[in-house]
């Protein structure tokens, strides 16, 4: 029998950014510090997702109702928060105008299916491997289109929007190419609209938003008979047991990486 290796769509990036990182924290389950933007980012996800899923459901929570889940999640974390340089009232402040901003400007433009659907997982056998994709379709919604469904999925970051307006999209296609995986394994129904960044700035006095597209996100992840897709090159990773370090990677820091202290490649 195939070995089974479970990887949640959120994780791919690390994978094929520096597998040193994602073995530590997805084999050997060594956690990171919680930093304040990430603190931030997750309870912007919360809250909006409350906001979303409550159009959805048609259960009438106003914008001030679900802010209440941003407040929450800040005063009383799951994880202690290393804030640093950051003060959990600067993110409070930031996040309250980003979390009203994005319910009042942003999710009217859009009729949404689902929000944060928890998909069946989904087997894919490589490289004598067997990779299973599985998980909540954390912070993504599905929206409906004039060609059918696609995937939105919200980023938070100091850096989330670029100069010229647009959602940064760069690294997210692999993860995005799994939540189309995912939707079409658990509904039957294909995607058929291109995929969607919508990017929360997270630093300013006027933080803002912008969207981005991904194109063929599906597509990268299987590959064709001319090039390997990203599936079969994390399977390689996986296949050969050699968790490789990357120095060069944007997220080599204490900040990001629980094997900061004991890697030896980083400067």
């Amino acid at each position: 029998m195939s070995d089974i290796v479970t990887i949640r769509a959120s994780s791919w990036s690390d994978l094929l950014d520096c597998p040193h990182r994602w073995e530590a924290r997805h084999l050997l389950k060594v956690d990171a510090p919680t930093s304040g933007p990430a603190a931030l980012g997750t309870a912007l996800h919360a809250s909006t997702a409350a906001f979303d899923l409550s159009r959805v459901t048609g259960s009438g929570l106003t914008v001030d109702d679900t802010a209440g889940v941003l407040v929450d999640e800040l005063r009383r974390p799951a994880k202690p928060v290393h804030w640093g340089e950051d003060s959990p009232k600067k993110a409070e402040q930031i996040g309250l105008r980003l979390h009203s901003r994005y319910c009042r400007e942003w999710s009217p433009r859009y009729e949404w299916r689902a929000v944060e659907m928890l998909t069946e997982p989904l087997d894919i056998e490589v490289k004598g491997i067997v990779i299973r994709l599985t998980g909540r379709m954390d912070r993504a919604r599905i929206r409906k289109g004039a060609k059918g469904a696609g995937i939105n999925d919200l980023k938070s970051g100091r850096r989330a929007v670029g100069r010229d307006g647009a959602a940064v999209t760069k690294g997210h296609a692999a993860q995005l190419g799994v939540y189309e995986l995912l939707y079409e394994h658990t509904t039957g129904e294909p995607i058929t609209e291109d995929a969607e960044i919508i990017g929360l700035q997270t630093t300013g006095s006027n933080p803002r938003i912008g969207t981005g597209t991904v194109l063929g996100a599906k597509a990268r992840l299987l590959g064709d008979s001319a090039e390997p897709g990203l599936i079969e090159q994390g399977a390689s990773i996986l296949k050969s047991g050699i968790f490789h370090a990357n120095p060069n990677s944007r997220l080599c820091s204490p900040k990001f990486c629980p094997r900061w202290s004991t890697c030896k490649f980083h400067d």
